[in-house]
C-alpha cells in the first residue's frame, strides 16, 4: 500500500441532515413500555436517554436534533468518560438508572451480554452496508448487538524526513532507527508508549501476532473460542524471547509512556512510532510530515493489529425500545452520522459508504485500510482474565527480570487458572 502523507490531509464536509436516513430492518428484545413509540420513519414520542462521550455528543448534535424533530422524541444525552461507560452500564441498567442507548467498545460485548443488559438488533441485509470487520466485532454468539460507528487500530507512523521509505521488515525498521540515533538525527530508534509495570499488550500485539502468537483459538465461523486459551503456544514463547532482546537493545523502553511517545515523535525525536489515529491531531499541530504504514513483521506472519470497534447498543431495560432502535438504525447508521463522528475523532467509519467517501490520501483512510486486514479484539468474557497478567509479564521480560520463556509460561498457567475459577 502506498504511504499516506499528512501534507495532503483534508476533512470531508458534513452533508446537510435530511430525512433520507438509511432505512434498516430492526427489531429489539428490549423491555416493554413502547406505547408512545411509532414505526420507523413515523411518529415517535417520549424520551430516550443516550450515554456517550463528549466527542461523539458534539459530533452528533445535528443528527440528534434531526431525530428529535422528525420523531417527536426527546433525546437526553448523558456525557461520560468513554472508558467508564460499559462498567457503569452493567451496574446501573438493572436498577432502571441506565440509558436506552449506550455507546460502548465491542470488546465489552461478551460481558454486556452475559450480564443481560443489551439486546440484539436485527440489521438484515443492511448489515452488508458496513465493513465486514465491524459487523464481526459487534457480533456475539451469532447475533449483532449494535450499530458500529468507528473502527480504530494501530499502524506505524513514520517521520518522512528521518525515514523516507517504509521499512520492509522489522529488522529494517530497527536498523534505520538505530542509524538515525547514531548519526545524531534522532534520540530514539522507535517510540512505543509503555507502562513500567504493565507494558502495553495492545501496542505490542501486532508483533506478537507476527510470531504466530494468538490469544484464543477460533471457532469455525471465525469467532473466538474463550474456552481454548492459546496464549502459551510456541509462537508466543518466541515472541517473549524477542521482547527481552528488544528491551536489552533499547528498542523498547519502559520509561517512555504513551504521552511521552507522542510528544517526542511530534518533536521529531524518532523516525517511527506505533500508535493509533487518536495521535494524528497532535502530530498535525506540530507540523511534522509523516506517513502511515503497516507495522512490519518481526516473525514469519503479518504483524496484525487488534481492531477496536465502537458502536451504539440497545439496553435490554429500555422502556422505549422501538424508538431507541429507530434512533440507532435510522440515524446513527446514516452516512451523515458516521461521517460526523469520523471528522470529530479521526477514526475510520464503520459504514462502507462513509469510509469510501473519505479522501484517498487521508491518514485516517490509511489506518482504516490497515484495519480492514486486522482482527477484532476478542469480545469473549474470558478476555478480562488476560490483560493484567499479560501486561505485567511483558514489563518483566522487557525489563530483564527473568527468563522470558519461564515468565511467559507461568503467566499462561496463571491466566488459565483464573479462567477456570471464573
Amino acid at each position: 500500500m502506498r504511504p499516506i502523507t499528512s501534507g495532503s490531509r483534508r476533512l470531508l464536509q458534513l452533508a446537510a441532515i435530511g430525512a433520507t436516513g438509511m432505512m434498516l430492518v430492526a427489531c429489539s428484545g428490549g423491555g416493554g413500555g413502547d406505547d408512545d413509540a411509532g414505526a420507523s420513519g413515523g411518529e415517535g414520542g417520549g424520551t430516550i436517554t443516550v450515554w456517550m462521550d463528549q466527542n461523539r455528543a458534539d459530533a452528533l448534535a445535528d443528527v440528534i436534533a434531526a431525530f428529535e424533530e422528525e420523531s417527536g422524541t426527546t433525546v437526553e444525552v448523558v456525557i461520560k468518560e468513554f472508558g467508564d461507560i460499559a462498567g457503569d452500564f452493567v451496574t446501573q441498567a438493572p436498577s432502571g438508572e441506565g440509558p436506552d442507548v449506550v455507546l460502548a467498545p465491542h470488546d465489552a460485548l461478551g460481558n454486556l451480554v452475559s450480564n443481560g443488559v443489551v439486546s440484539p438488533i436485527e440489521l438484515g441485509d443492511a448489515a452488508g452496508d458496513f465493513q465486514e470487520i465491524a459487523i464481526e466485532a459487534m457480533s456475539y454468539e451469532g447475533s449483532v448487538y449494535g450499530v458500529p460507528v468507528s473502527i480504530e487500530n494501530l499502524a506505524l507512523v513514520r517521520n518522512t524526513a528521518l525515514a523516507p521509505e517504509a521499512p520492509a521488515t522489522w529488522d529494517d525498521l530497527v536498523s534505520t532507527g538505530q542509524a538515525a540515533v547514531a548519526s545524531g538525527a534522532a534520540q530514539y530508534p522507535l517510540l512505543v508508549g509503555l507502562d513500567p509495570n504493565n507494558a502495553d499488550p495492545y501496542h505490542l500485539y501486532p508483533l506478537q501476532a507476527s510470531f504466530g502468537g494468538p490469544l484464543f483459538a477460533l471457532n469455525e465461523d471465525g469467532t473466538y473460542d474463550g474456552s481454548d486459551l492459546q496464549i502459551g503456544n510456541e509462537g508466543n514463547l518466541e515472541f517473549a524471547s524477542a521482547l527481552q532482546e528488544w528491551g536489552t537493545s533499547g528498542v523498547l523502553n519502559l520509561s517512555i509512556s504513551q504521552d511521552i511517545a507522542k510528544e517526542q515523535f511530534a518533536a521529531g525525536a524518532s523516525p517511527y512510532t506505533i500508535t493509533g489515529p487518536w495521535s494524528l491531531e497532535q502530530f498535525d499541530e506540530a507540523g511534522i510530515e509523516y506517513a502511515v504504514d503497516p507495522i512490519p513483521s518481526a516473525g514469519s506472519l503479518p504483524a496484525t493489529p487488534l481492531v477496536g470497534v465502537q458502536g451504539f447498543m440497545l439496553s435490554s431495560y429500555s422502556e422505549n425500545s422501538i424508538v431507541a432502535t429507530q434512533f440507532i438504525t435510522d440515524y446513527i447508521a446514516s452516512e451523515d452520522a458516521q461521517t460526523a463522528i469520523y471528522e470529530a475523532g479521526d477514526r475510520a467509519p464503520a459504514l462502507t459508504a462513509a469510509f469510501e467517501a473519505m479522501p484517498a490520501d487521508s491518514p485516517t483512510t490509511a489506518f482504516g485500510e490497515i484495519g480492514s486486514d486486522a482482527v477484532p479484539m476478542p469480545n469473549v468474557p474470558e478476555m478480562a482474565a488476560i490483560w493484567d497478567q499479560w501486561g505485567a509479564t511483558e514489563a518483566q521480560i522487557i525489563g530483564g527480570q527473568g527468563d522470558p520463556t519461564q515468565l511467559w509460561t507461568d503467566m499462561s498457567t496463571a491466566i488459565q487458572s483464573t479462567i477456570d475459577g471464573s
